[in-house]
């Protein structure tokens, strides 16, 4: 692990001028560090760090505030914590630096994330903050006058062998704080780490305590739990799915996706495996290269960039919260519709209307969750039901006849993510994998095709506006409001699609033929 990236980092700051206050601490007989992930994604090399921490030994915290607030903006978060928002004069900065005091903090034995008692002291040792802190990659610290690493738990060596550890006990350090388990869980996924043996057999041990309760409250909220669960899954996708299952964590927070194990298929169409087999072929596939170089341009008019902080900005233009969890549940209705010749004497394995059943279950799922309370995302749990909902379109026969307006209905609207449902679609054909040589991403390219068509009619990457509104029809033909002038509209939109009207007068013609 490279000292010399960190180094570089902190010397671009300083040349940068966002560490100016550090000399005015000193003159003040202060000690200044840098903490926690910023240090962990220096080190490996990470060139945007956006979230640093900083603790300040040696001065109190009344005066800590008023050399603050003469270099700078500041605010307290709160005095029982020992900690500032602080932004450089003349800095423009998306995130405040969090400048804090050395503390220790008592845990309540609850399991609670926030059951701590916090005790700040301005000369209470680095290392006795950092003994503090959930795992060892975390529990590092650069002193900023002396240039030197401390790292007295083993932070750099677990950092080198890809390891993800307690700092301490990993049972005590856990039931301190249960939501520390998932954290773990998701570290590991972005960082593409292994556990720890001990941290995992613990985590194995007490995740059934993620849903204690005290007082009729959850211990662990259910948007703390939400948070982690996505920012796994958007990291790495696959990862997430199998360290859930194996830590027992899906378990006892989406115990739903389980039943897809045994599940059978149709082997003629999914010779891979049963529902689970399928879907982990799926998550596996969203970082496949096919997959990137299928997307690495966007297909559907859409430039917007949406669900993500700078954090998941390298993944945004792919993945998104929502896709993710579309492609993790987009089958979960599968077990609870299955048919089978044997138990219901149909014709084969069926599983009829299981994208509407499950879209159900899992927008339930995603609202019991809390998804969209994740700060990180913009998850609407409607949305990323829909693309459950329709992600059964990618039938060769039912593309082939399906209506231009259908197809600027599900891939070209405003409410929905087109290009969203368009990468369900691809993934899900890739990850089905039929017995004959039959081209498994046929029906997708058909699609594909149909789109292309509607595209060539548009400018300025926009679809034509319809040529008539609902209002002119009806001055038009002299009608009332009505279900005749919906379908009026419906079928002048269809043949301006399919580039058999072009104009409005053209429009008004076709039109005039309804009203003789």
């Amino acid at each position: 692990m490279k000292k010399e990236n960190l180094k570089k980092t902190i010397m671009q700051l300083k040349e940068e001028g966002f560490f100016d206050w550090q000399k005015e601490i000193e003159k003040n007989k202060g000690e200044v560090f840098l903490v926690g992930g910023a240090v962990r994604d220096a080190l490996l090399g990470d060139k945007e760090i956006k979230d640093y921490d900083f603790v300040v030994r040696g001065i109190e915290i009344e005066e800590l505030g008023k050399i603050l607030k003469s270099l700078g903006r500041v605010e307290l978060v709160g005095k029982s914590f020992g900690v500032y928002k602080f932004v450089p004069a003349g800095k423009k900065m998306k995130i405040a630096f969090d400048i804090a005091l050395p503390r220790t903090e008592i845990a309540l034995a609850t399991g609670g994330y926030k059951d701590f008692k916090v005790r700040y002291n301005h000369k209470l040792k680095i290392e006795d903050d950092l003994g503090r802190r959930d795992f060892t990659i975390n529990a590092l610290a650069w002193d900023l006058k002396k240039e030197k690493l401390i790292d007295e738990f083993g932070g750099l060596e677990d950092l080198e062998n890809k390891l993800i550890r307690t700092v301490g006990n990993a049972q005590e350090r856990f039931r301190e704080d249960y939501s520390r388990m998932l954290r773990g869980v998701r570290f590991a996924c972005q960082l593409n780490f292994q556990i720890e043996k001990s941290t995992r057999v613990a985590l194995q041990k007490l995740i059934k305590n993620i849903n204690d309760e005290r007082g009729g409250e959850r211990v662990v909220p259910y948007e703390i739990l939400g948070e982690e669960i996505l920012k796994a899954f958007v990291y790495n996708p696959m990862e997430a799915f199998d360290l859930m299952d194996k830590s027992g964590a899906m378990r006892e927070t989406m115990p739903e996706l389980l039943k897809m194990k045994g599940c059978p298929q149709p082997r003629n169409w999914h010779s891979e495996g049963d529902v689970w087999t399928h879907t982990r072929l799926c998550l596996k596939n969203l970082n496949s290269e096919a997959f990137r170089e299928r997307f690495g341009d966007p297909i559907i008019f859409d430039d917007k960039i949406k669900n993500q902080n700078s954090e998941f900005k390298s993944k945004v233009r792919l993945l998104n919260a929502e896709l993710v969890m579309a492609v993790l549940w987009h089958d979960v209705g599968k077990p609870v519709t299955i048919m089978t010749p044997e138990k219901n004497g149909s014709d084969r394995i069926r599983f009829n209307n299981h994208d509407e059943l499950g879209a159900k279950m899992a927008e339930e799922i995603f609202r019991k969750m809390k998804f969209s309370a994740a700060p990180d995302f913009d998850f609407e749990p409607e949305r990323a039901a829909w693309l459950i909902r329709k992600h059964h379109l990618f039938d060769k026969k039912r593309i082939k006849e399906m209506k231009a307006a259908t197809i600027e209905k599900y891939f070209f609207c405003e409410r929905y993510s087109g290009e969203d449902l368009l990468k369900l679609g691809f993934i899900d054909g890739l990850s089905s994998i039929p017995e004959d040589e039959e081209e498994q991403l046929a029906s997708f390219n058909l699609m594909i095709g149909r789109i292309e068509g509607l595209k060539k009619l548009g400018k300025d990457r926009k679809l034509p506006k319809p040529l008539l509104d609902g209002n002119e029809i009806m001055k038009i033909l002299k009608i009332r409001p009505g279900k005749k002038v919906g379908k009026i509209l419906e079928g002048l939109r269809e043949k301006q699609l399919a580039g058999k009207i072009k104009n409005r007068k053209e429009a008004e013609k076709e039109i005039g033929k309804v009203g003789k």
